[in-house]
């Protein structure tokens, strides 16, 4: 009988954890950079074919994996659309309802995003057209039903990664609004500096995902915040050079992760993941994310560490 209860105390501490690990992968540095991408691709189609650009980018994130997944990166499908309809051109064979599912292949991401929009004029997606482009939620679970996706979670998974990183936002142009802090000075003068460049909030903060071509001074100057405060605002050396997908703070960071993550606020170290990436993908300033973690310093971390993150 002791054995017994020792297994079912192990087995219920292994489900716990799978939870965790669930839930604890919930903002990713990918998923950031996938939609810096692609936001203006899934706002051309809403504007075009009147689906919501928050649900066009929830979808491509979830359906390739933020644009990592085998379809996205051998087929160029962001979407999981499989070959059926009128679909006379290529594909690739993955297991998924079927051992040998056949997926549509195309040239290129965009013709995907392309072939997204018109997949969904087909008839059995006709009544998610009576909602309005912002009712997000109401398109989430209208795929669901109308037979998108299988997996009985497909419309909540759609929700919780588009109120995760505020993609409803596209959906009204609120993410070039004039809401951003006093030290920024954001202009639409023709300025291709702030063309390429969304300014982004999260854990109530702003910041910029860092294209080819950025440098710290540039960003300076066209933000207006001084060089000095970027570099102390993102814990970063003087000598830092920025790279493409980084996420450059224009505020001071927060002490803990936002209120969202109070119910489990726990972070999985993924690969190649360093303590500072995981205070910058929270918006957590350095100091403050070694103090939940009751480090005097900062600390070498491996993949599968629990990181306390609020």
């Amino acid at each position: 009988m002791r054995h017994f209860i020792m297994k079912k105390h192990i087995l219920s501490l292994l489900l716990l954890f799978v939870c965790l690990l669930i839930q604890a992968q919930r903002t990713n540095q990918a998923y950031w950079t996938y939609i810096d991408k692609y936001k203006d691709w899934a706002i051309e189609q809403m504007h075009q074919y009147g689906i919501p650009a928050s649900i066009t980018l929830a979808q491509g994130l979830l359906e390739s994996n933020a644009g990592r997944s085998r379809l996205a990166t051998q087929a160029n499908n962001h979407f999981g659309i499989k070959v059926g309809g009128s679909w006379n051109g290529p594909y690739i064979i993955q297991a998924d309802d079927r051992p040998n599912d056949k997926f549509r292949k195309y040239k290129s991401a965009r013709e995907s995003y392309i072939d997204h929009s018109k997949f969904l004029q087909g008839k059995r997606y006709q009544g998610l057209y009576r909602l309005g482009k912002t009712d997000y939620k109401g398109w989430a679970r209208g795929l669901k039903a109308a037979g998108y996706a299988t997996s009985p979670t497909y419309a909540d998974a759609l929700i919780r990664v588009i109120e995760m990183y505020e993609l409803y936002r596209f959906d009204t142009g609120k993410y070039r609004a004039t809401k951003t802090p006093k030290t920024v000075t954001v202009t639409n003068s023709g300025d291709d500096f702030f063309n390429r460049h969304i300014v982004y909030r999260g854990n109530k903060n702003y910041f910029i995902i860092v294209e080819v071509g950025d440098d710290m001074a540039t960003i300076s100057m066209k933000t207006g915040v001084s060089l000095r405060k970027l570099y102390k605002y993102n814990d970063l050396p003087r000598d830092y050079a920025p790279t493409a997908g980084d996420l450059i703070y224009l505020q001071k960071k927060r002490k803990c992760a936002s209120r969202e993550f109070r119910k489990n606020p726990i972070h999985i170290v993924e690969q190649n993941q360093s303590l500072f990436d995981i205070a910058q993908l929270y918006g957590i300033r350095l100091e403050s994310l070694c103090k939940l973690n009751k480090w005097d310093e900062p600390q070498a971390v491996q993949v599968g560490d629990i990181i306390r993150i609020r």
